[in-house]
């Protein structure tokens, strides 16, 4: 007896059974998988990450009411819709709060860069290097909430010099993030050496100056508003603006560049992506090929 050979050339019309709507649906599965490891894929983008070890703010953050070991200095104006970012490098992940501009460089806190090159904070491991190449991702600003230590984490900016930015945002055509989650503070520095630790109240559009407790912009010396700085490459965590050295950092880890670090953490993420799609792939080939057999 001869048994008739199985065409390739095309897959006939079957009736539908519980393996070949299972392999179906484990096909439609995997092309999902795929579809979302593309889009995934395509939202990041590599910027290259240089340590930044002295807070500002272009906008008037006060550093007293934010964690500045987790800021993006980037270029560009800062956004009212776009402040949080992810910045990922190897198997280690930051968010971070886009609240300066840079001239150029994509900047980053010490501390953040630091525990994304080596795993430690800067105050207790300190490195050294310059650019690393890191993948970053624009982030809904809630997602940094944790970031904000102001009541119902809304956007802390001073009275007296954010008006302009805030001025914007109020006035973005369709609304804004920090529109409707801001806060204002007498305070007149990013480094809250001087105003008063008071909110102060905005009767928008009606008038453009807040109004607060104390008089706006009175110079008062503030006290209890420490910011700190983790100065590269010692590591020192010290008192921004006094400079005084608060916690001497801790054994240094090195020199960063030229150890390969990055270049293992690039391969890592390049054969990572690779194998999933590879799986996928073939997961998918087998599934159509199975549908053809059946």
């Amino acid at each position: 007896m001869t048994t008739e050979p199985h065409s390739f050339a095309m897959c006939t019309t079957r009736l539908v059974t519980p393996s070949n709507l299972w392999i179906s649906r484990l096909s439609a599965l995997a092309l999902l998988v795929l579809y979302c490891a593309t889009a995934t894929h395509a939202a990041t983008t590599s910027v290259w990450a240089t340590p930044h070890d002295s807070y500002s703010s272009s906008i008037g953050v006060p550093g007293c009411k934010v964690n500045t070991d987790r800021i993006a200095y980037w270029p560009g104006s800062v956004d009212c819709n776009n402040l949080c970012v992810s910045l990922s490098y190897g198997d280690r992940q930051v968010k971070l709060l886009r609240i300066d501009q840079s001239e150029g460089a994509h900047d980053i806190s010490y501390d953040a860069w630091n525990y994304l090159v080596t795993g430690h904070g800067a105050n207790d491991r300190p490195a050294a290097g310059g650019p690393i190449e890191m993948q970053t991702e624009d982030l809904d600003p809630s997602e940094c909430k944790d970031l904000i230590h102001t009541k119902g984490h809304k956007l802390p900016l001073s009275a007296a010099n954010s008006m302009n930015f805030l001025a914007s945002c109020l006035n973005h055509k369709d609304g804004s993030w920090v529109g409707e989650n801001h806060i204002l503070y007498n305070i007149l520095d990013p480094l809250c050496i001087w105003g008063y630790d008071e909110e102060c109240d905005l009767d928008w559009p009606s008038a453009n100056q807040a109004q607060c407790k104390h008089v706006l912009g009175t110079p008062n010396r503030l006290k209890n508003k420490p910011v700190y700085d983790i100065k590269y490459p010692s590591g020192n965590k010290v008192d921004a603006g006094s400079e005084e050295v608060v916690k001497t950092g801790g054994t240094p880890w090195g020199d960063v560049e030229g150890t390969g670090q990055e270049n293992a953490a690039a391969r890592g993420l390049v054969v990572g992506s690779s194998a999933t799609l590879l799986f996928v792939w073939t997961l998918t080939m087998m599934s159509y090929g199975a549908l053809c057999w059946m």
